[in-house]
């Protein structure tokens, strides 16, 4: 059950065909388990893959073209509430999309948009299908997973653009960023009870995903991503926290990379603070309220680009003035943060949580989504109503983890004799992922 910002809580099951043109459906939900529908949209079009993307490394950018859009409600109530968006908030051709007083028919497909009759109502939803402008298909092996069996099983996902955090700019945002994967429906990760149910769910049997028990917020312990994440503005990194239940205190590393397979570290910021008691979400059901107060950081460049850039910054706004070095970590706290990457000390951000666990059991946290724009959600009105892709659980980690786990750099020697750098984090943290893969 995947949650927008909105919020808005939906299934989504694409099929694209050889002749480039696709049938999409989405369907939206009133609860964040996705078991209580609200309607369904049924999309037809066309799509047409270009180039790689300048702006996105590793993702290829496509023009697609809207031929229908079809909506199907699934109670009363749900008809009366688009009746009333497309009303208020359409031109005069979409006024009368529902005449006032219309009873809910069941099974009933009315058309939103139509390409023959350039008629689109679609705008009031808050609908558009940038996401498919940008697109990453990536496939990788999973290990069989009954004991007796050696081997492993082809995965494929799809990877389509971000959506905006902002309502009113979607209709017009081109991603820079990434959703959440799609699964493939005949290679996908196992197990997934939902991928079958989604798969032969159509506009007018919406998919009712089985319910889940909601796992209290008990924020503690070290927390890791599971592979590399982008984001808008072409930002590639992992991240690695520690949270001390006991005294509310928490630690976080930042590592960012120049490329989509995190392998080429640019630079990494350590932070810690304290937080707050959590409150569930009015909002956002399912999610915890929290504030976070960042008072102290480290950054430790990683290649001369960011180097260069720390060192020509304006005098006493990120650290100690032109003493930067590539693998050398330096305080910024004293500097009140580092103008030239963003940070602002001491700083206090406004954050959506929400713990799960997966089909294996294993524990997922997850954070609320960062506004698109790049800026921080720095007061209550600018609190997420979404999440990034979870971080993982590091099994049996007692708090002691982050002993083992510092900012210093190793001097090796490359293949010519020189002084290399090797992260030791990044090493750790990749040494981590393999474990989760080998014994998944």
């Amino acid at each position: 059950c995947e949650v927008r910002p909105g919020p808005e809580f939906l299934t989504r099951s694409y099929l694209f065909y050889a002749n480039r043109l696709f049938k999409a459906y989405q369907f939206y939900y009133w609860d964040p388990s996705c078991r209580d529908p609200s309607y369904s949209l049924v999309i037809k079009g066309k799509l047409r893959l270009r180039q790689a993307s300048w702006i996105t490394r590793g993702a290829t950018e496509a023009d697609y073209h809207l031929h229908k859009v079809g909506i199907v409600f699934h109670s009363q109530r749900a008809m009366r509430e688009v009746a009333t968006w497309i009303n208020q908030t359409s031109g005069e051709g979409c006024r009368g999309f529902l005449p006032p007083g219309r009873t809910w028919a069941p099974g009933a497909l009315y058309e939103l948009l139509s390409a023959k009759t350039e008629r689109d109502c679609t705008a009031a939803l808050g609908f558009a299908m940038h996401e498919l402008s940008l697109v990453r298909v990536e496939k990788h092996y999973q290990p069989l997973l009954q004991p007796q069996q050696s081997g492993s099983q082809l995965v494929e996902e799809l990877y389509l653009g971000d959506i905006h955090t902002e309502w009113v700019e979607r209709l017009h945002y081109r991603p820079t960023g990434y959703q959440r994967p799609m699964q493939s429906a005949v290679h996908h990760v196992h197990p997934c009870p939902a991928c079958g149910i989604i798969y032969r769910a159509d506009e007018h049997h919406p998919p009712i995903l089985p319910a889940r028990a909601q796992l209290p917020m008990q924020l503690s312990g070290s927390w890791v991503s599971t592979h590399c994440e982008v984001r808008p503005a072409v930002l590639f990194l992992t991240r690695y926290f520690i949270f001390h239940g006991n005294n509310h205190t928490w630690e976080g590393y930042y590592y960012h990379y120049s490329d989509p397979l995190c392998k080429q570290p640019t630079f990494t910021i350590y932070a810690s603070g304290h937080y707050t008691q959590g409150i569930p979400s009015s909002k956002v059901r399912g999610g915890t309220e929290l504030a976070f107060k960042v008072t102290q950081a480290r950054v430790t460049p990683m290649d001369q680009v960011t180097v260069m850039m720390l060192n020509s910054s304006e005098p006493g706004s990120c650290g100690l003035t032109s003493s930067w070095s590539a693998g050398v970590e330096q305080d910024i706290t004293p500097t009140n943060g580092c103008l030239a990457l963003g940070i602002k000390l001491p700083h206090t951000e406004y954050e959506l949580f929400k713990m799960e666990q997966d089909t294996k059991d294993r524990s997922l946290l997850y954070v609320g989504e960062r506004p698109t724009d790049g800026s921080s959600p720095d007061s209550p009105d600018k609190r997420p109503t979404s999440y990034q892709a979870p971080l993982i659980q590091c099994a049996g980690a007692s708090e002691e983890f982050s002993n083992y786990i510092s900012l210093k750099y190793l001097g090796r020697k490359d293949v010519n004799g020189n002084e290399a750098l090797k992260p030791l984090p990044v090493a750790f943290l990749l040494f981590i992922a393999l474990l989760f893969l080998r014994w998944d």
